[in-house]
């Protein structure tokens, strides 16, 4: 099939599955298409299974396994995404929750990546540089899919822009320590450093440069690109025009970012951040603002759409057997504990200097979605023994994620209560 061929047949099924999730299931809309597109693909295999003259999952898995969902999200949806959804989160609400945001995306993903490393290293045997990679793919919370839940739990504003600001940066964070630790893991896999302790010198050096370059470099190329676009359309009062100006500093600019080998995640972030915010504010009349506004929300309802029904069409990429599945329900509750202990940890660290309300860190805990983002990451990873592995444990903790705890959020909320946070 033609990549056009294969974008119509997405998104005509994103459509149908979202009309049988408003028609039947009721749930919110992402996550019902991920549903009705796993519930699908699991009744074409007992088909299949049935009535093996079908051959309907083979000729599935080909079409799966031809497209390429991690290149297609990393390089294509991803920069559109965050971009959308930073623009929703004010700067002036960011200001107040700094301090918490940044500790959870850098030692919060720090602290998750080591603690599910370990233990998953520590169940199925896999050398610990490799089940550190594990770690760091699925620590991440995956803005697409807080953003998406967000919008249907209505949580306090101040808890809700912790959750989606640290969800928008820790995920820049996190792909820039997979990209470290790969490079890592995998050199040392395929056997290269004789000199075992300057090896390991220059290797360190070598990964602690390019998380500066990536990080640093991304988010400076987004501030410099998002003052131009400001700039620019501060001298323009045509909206048409300037919504395909916003959409050109979003493609172009993680494009140009993934060429000079900075991470687009960031750029996007920062980058969507300044435009909808201090470009809203002072680069846009109010009709301008109102069509830039609509146009975003609509990319993000309808990429979040068809990557969720990528996600749930992803299984017939996997291969299971008891052992995977066996380490996925493990991965679930390790992915969980290092949650809490990512959330719990700076909270603790700043509970002296702020005061918050008592569901803060259960709410954050089960809050922390994993998505599309982690699943892509672990179908990037070079071919080796454990891929297969890490791919079938990362798809069930994702899918388990959005699903349960995404439906569960709202009422958790609910239960610890509402009641505003008090810083």
């Amino acid at each position: 099939m033609t990549i056009l061929q294969l974008a119509s047949l997405l998104i005509v099924l994103a459509g149908a599955f979202g009309a049988v999730n408003y028609l039947f299931l009721k749930l919110p809309g992402a996550i019902g298409i991920l549903v009705v597109a796993l519930a699908a693909s699991i009744g074409v295999m007992v088909l299949d299974f049935l009535l093996p003259g079908i051959g309907a999952s083979a000729l599935i898995r080909e079409i799966v396994r031809d497209f390429e969902f991690s290149e297609a999200l990393l390089e294509g949806m991803l920069g559109l995404l965050l971009f959308a959804g930073a623009m929703h989160v004010k700067l002036a609400d960011l200001r107040g929750q700094w301090p918490v945001v940044l500790l959870m995306a850098t030692l919060g993903v720090a602290l998750s990546t080591a603690v599910v490393g370990v233990g998953f290293s520590w169940l199925t045997g896999m050398p610990l540089m490799v089940a550190l990679v594990f770690g760091a793919l699925i620590s991440p919370t995956d803005p697409v899919a807080v953003l998406g839940v967000l919008r249907d739990a209505r949580l306090p504003a101040t808890l809700e822009t912790k959750i989606a600001g640290e969800s928008l940066f820790n995920d820049g964070v996190g792909y820039v320590v997979y990209l470290v630790l790969v490079g890592l893991a995998f050199s040392q896999a395929e056997g290269h450093g004789g000199g075992q302790g300057a090896g390991e010198a220059s290797q360190l050096e070598a990964a602690a440069r390019l998380f500066a370059q990536e990080a640093l470099g991304g988010a400076l190329l987004g501030a410099l690109l998002g003052w131009i676009t400001f700039s620019v359309m501060r001298r323009i009062d045509d909206y048409a025009l300037e919504v395909l100006i916003t959409l050109g500093l979003a493609f172009g600019g993680y494009q140009l970012a993934v060429a000079l080998h900075l991470s687009g995640p960031i750029f996007a972030v920062i980058a969507g951040l300044f435009i909808g915010d201090v470009g809203m504010k002072y680069a846009m009349s109010e009709e301008t603002r109102r069509h830039v506004g609509a146009f975003w929300m609509m990319v993000d309802e309808i990429l979040n759409a068809v990557l969720f029904l990528m996600i749930g069409v992803e299984v017939f990429a996997l291969t299971f057997d008891l052992e995977t599945v066996r380490a996925g329900a493990f991965a679930i509750g390790l992915a969980l504990a290092a949650r809490l202990i990512a959330v719990a940890m700076p909270i603790l660290i700043l509970r002296p200097f702020r005061r918050f309300s008592r569901g803060v860190i259960p709410i954050m805990t089960w809050g922390g979605l994993k998505g599309g983002i982690s699943v892509a990451l672990a179908l990037a990873l070079p071919e080796g023994e454990w891929k297969p592995l890490i791919l079938t444990s990362t798809y069930i903790v994702v899918v388990f994620s959005i699903i349960v705890q995404g439906l569960t959020i709202g009422r958790l909320a609910t239960r610890l209560g509402r009641e505003p946070e008090l810083v």
